[in-house]
């Protein structure tokens, strides 16, 4: 039976020893998080277990890996040396700072790249050693980004998985790593890469294009004849547990005693790691804020602010501890009163317990780092509160900000707002916080870690799914397909520029030559055939080019036909006026500063065309271009959609599926040819039992592929030999 084989950098604190379970709460650490579904899962976990391997001997290492394997468990040992460059230097100390936006906090003298790629392929050993052929293997967050190309190396038809746990920073801040380009590439060995947010998944699409010139397709780009998905798969908690845990004796007990210590104040919860990206000085200065502008709130409110102490005591963070522990002195100093301290301040690990009943009696969750991955901590106070209360205060730079829609979010930065809106949640009525903490509620229980595992799972199956290769494709599978429907009617849809002539680097540039209309010619004097074009080019160009022969024309994607010779253009979608008007300023922009582009204006589109633009600052412009008119036009009935070299905006429904539904009802096989986005809506459409072929090597949804225009002529050819009765053995013999 497959499984999967999970590589994290860390292996779950109580990967051997029961004795001290993590439980259902794991304070927000991710490899604790995971436990609950590899618990359940047939899954084996490869990671590093902790300390160093000087620190026991070869008896201990082998009664440990006996345990561990018990456990579904591999250790990947780290001496001193590697855990100093390795974790806390290259990873902790370089990377961690870097995603998560803290520039200023990146070491000048970064060292440590040697150790990250020798532990990387170290990992690479342990995961190939438990590899069983069928086994999927789902690689973790920023320690391990070499593994998956190392992997794909090794294992060329696994199927690997990767996921961000941390947040994907923007291009530019990405791209100040020396060692940017090795990074992208060890990633991208894999075959699904997951992202908390789409604004995350944006940013390594943006990054791949500037450091290597990698276009994407929606969701995917194209490396070395094999496609990589990305996607967005926000993780969750295991909300179950958490919520059965939270109502036991023991934390019920334990409410009602922090209460009662509370003498009826509010209480307010921050559960942190002691980490500057957490942004535990902001959130007090806030407090500090509020208990100056409003002294009513000195006596009503009492925040526990738990710091969690890290396994690395760095520089940074021993500063920030002092920074920390000098803030609470100077609030309590200062706003303490007979009766209340308003900050207790606790530097320490807590138990599960200990954490759940405080999820339980806090009246407000204060969640506010300066940028986070996720924030499970979040989703874990949200899972406890079976009561239904409770006020979540979310920053917006927090992963969790884009589902948790019932929290109130602050910009951690801004502290004036930040203590504004602590007063407001101190004043918020019962009514509405329940109605808040339901919404919460509704989310984190459906979208939990189980859930989140079995989409990612899902699609990691769903992106490798075997095709076979373009020559593969066009020479054997697909005349055999051909051959069988040669006896009846065939309705052959064809696209134009890239299927049956190359692309050409202007509009005008593109029309037939001699050898396409014979072939044309040819396939028309078939019986039982009959051919469609369908092209997003104008109708006066397609007019122009095929109006003398006897086939039906679809211009601008379908917005126009004409059926036979002769006979009007026809249009069965309604133009609003002056939609393009509203368009056309920010394509005339990037038209100015983008040398070799240019604007064709159709009916129900406008086209913005680079094939002559410099290929990277074309590219470069072409992303940006996207991004902008898709938000811009989010709200509006058009679409906007990336061929080959072109970003088109059309009104919505002029697709290419009209074609296939207008023709649903007709007998005999479809067979479509087509060469980009444009042409899946038409595949999508056609009935069962079509044949359609995608040209180029780029992500398909057509059975079969072809690799170029040259081979679809090649096809064609053959396809005319199959209907006077030849079946050609070999497609190749045909002329182009």
């Amino acid at each position: 039976m497959s499984r999967i084989l999970l590589a994290s950098a860390r292996l779950p604190s109580n990967a051997v020893s029961e004795s001290t379970p993590t439980g259902p709460a794991s304070g927000g650490n991710a490899a604790a998080t995971l436990r609950p579904w590899f618990d359940r899962s047939d899954a084996w976990w490869v990671g590093w277990p902790g300390g160093s391997a000087a620190d026991r001997d070869p008896e201990q290492r082998g009664a440990r890996d006996r345990a561990l394997a018990e456990a579904r468990m591999t250790a990947v040992d780290l001496d001193g040396t590697e855990v100093d460059r390795f974790v806390h230097g290259f990873s902790n100390r370089l990377l961690w700072p870097l995603f998560h936006y803290l520039l200023d906090r990146v070491p000048v003298d970064a060292h440590g790249w040697q150790a990250y790629q020798a532990v990387n392929a170290r990992f690479a050993d342990a995961v190939v050693a438990q590899f069983r052929a069928g086994d999927r293997i789902w690689v973790h967050d920023y320690h391990l980004l070499l593994l998956p190309s190392l992997l794909r190396g090794r294992l060329p038809q696994a199927r690997i998985g990767f996921f961000f746990h941390v947040p994907f920073p923007s291009s530019e801040v990405f791209r100040t790593l020396p060692w940017r380009s090795e990074l992208i590439n060890g990633v991208l060995g894999a075959d699904l890469i997951g992202f908390q947010t789409f604004a995350h998944l944006r940013h390594f699409f943006s990054s791949i294009l500037h450091i290597e010139n990698i276009e994407m397709d929606i969701d995917r780009v194209r490396i070395d004849g094999r496609d990589v998905r990305l996607g967005v798969f926000p993780m969750g908690v295991d909300a179950a547990a958490i919520g059965v845990a939270a109502e036991a004796t023991a934390v019920t007990d334990a409410v009602t005693m922090i209460r009662r210590d509370s003498g009826g104040r509010s209480l307010g919860l921050a559960l942190d790691a002691l980490d500057y990206t957490t942004g535990i000085p902001r959130r007090l200065e806030a407090l500090e804020r509020l208990m100056h502008r409003r002294p009513e709130c000195r006596d009503r409110l009492r925040v526990f602010q738990v710091a969690v102490p890290l396994a690395e005591e760095s520089d940074a963070r021993r500063r920030l501890r002092r920074e920390v522990e000098e803030r609470v002195g100077r609030i309590n100093g200062a706003y303490s009163t007979v009766r209340s301290v308003p900050v207790h301040y606790v530097h320490q690990d807590l138990a599960t317990t200990q954490v759940l009943s405080l999820y339980r009696a806090a009246d407000l969750m204060f969640v506010t780092p300066l940028r986070d991955g996720m924030s499970l901590i979040a989703k874990e106070f949200v899972a406890a509160r079976s009561d239904e209360d409770g006020v979540l205060l979310l920053s917006e730079f927090a992963g969790a900000a884009d589902e948790l829609d019932g929290a109130l979010m602050v910009n951690p930065y801004d502290v004036e707002g930040t203590a504004t809106t602590i007063a407001h949640a101190l004043t918020m009525l019962l009514d509405e916080r329940r109605e808040r903490m339901r919404t919460l509620r509704r989310r984190v229980t459906t979208w939990d870690v189980h859930t989140w595992a079995a989409r990612f799972l899902d699609s990691l199956g769903a992106a490798t799914a075997a095709r076979p290769s373009p020559t593969e494709g066009a020479s054997t599978d697909l005349l055999r397909a051909l051959a069988v429907a040669r006896e009846g009617e065939i309705r052959l849809l064809l696209d134009y520029d890239g299927t049956l002539v190359p692309l050409a680097h202007l509009p005008e540039l593109a029309a037939p030559d001699p050898a396409l209309l014979e072939l044309l010619e040819r396939l028309l004097q078939l019986d039982g055939l009959r051919i469609d074009i369908v092209s997003g080019r104008s109708r006066e160009s397609l007019e122009a080019w095929f109006g003398h022969l006897p086939l039906t024309l679809w211009a601008e994607h379908g917005f126009w036909w004409r059926l036979d010779p002769g006979q009007p253009w026809a249009c069965g979608i309604e133009l609003q006026a002056g939609w393009l008007d509203r368009i056309r300023p920010i394509l005339d922009q990037f038209t100015a500063y983008t040398p070799g582009s240019l604007i064709e204006v159709k009916t129900a589109s406008i086209a913005w065309h680079y094939r002559n633009a410099p290929e990277v600052f074309g590219a470069r412009q072409a992303h940006e271009l996207r991004l902008l008119l898709t938000a811009a036009l989010s709200n509006q009935p058009f679409e906007v959609l990336e061929g080959k070299r072109v970003i088109e905006v059309r009104l919505r429904g002029a697709s290419k599926a009209v074609v296939a539904r207008s023709l649903r009802s007709r007998t005999g096989t479809m067979i479509a040819f087509g060469d980009d986005r444009t042409d899946e809506d038409l595949f999508r459409a056609l009935p069962p039992g079509s044949i359609t072929v995608g040209v180029g090597e780029r992500p398909t949804r057509a059975r079969f592929t072809a690799r170029d225009f040259v081979e679809v002529r090649r096809i064609l050819h053959a396809l005319t030999r199959m209907r006077r009765g030849q079946v050609p053995a070999d497609a190749g013999q045909a002329p182009a």
